[in-house]
């Protein structure tokens, strides 16, 4: 029951997660270099900037999604004392 409570603030954290993302990887590349990112159907890029590029924009993303999304589950959990998820992750 949880779960389906805890949906749209799933669904909304995602996508405030993506815009905050996509605004932070392009303060990080702005950083980085005067161009824009390259993108995987650029033609004319080099390898090694793709790849970076790619890592980096990869990494933001998964760093804020989970940031987010465990966030969520917080704020979920301290109005209903119920946790939407794992209480910890598996053992290997």
């Amino acid at each position: 029951m949880a779960k389906i409570l805890f949906a749209p603030f799933s669904i909304i954290g995602g996508f405030l997660a993506g815009f905050a993302a996509t605004k932070l990887f392009e303060f990080i590349w702005s950083q980085i270099d005067e161009q824009e990112p390259p993108g995987a159907d650029a033609r004319r890029t080099t390898w090694p900037k793709l790849i970076i590029a790619l890592l980096i924009e990869g990494a933001v993303f998964r760093a804020v999604r989970g940031a987010f999304d465990h966030g969520a589950r917080t704020i979920f959990y301290r109005g209903t004392r119920v946790w939407p998820g794992d209480e910890a992750p598996d053992e290997a």
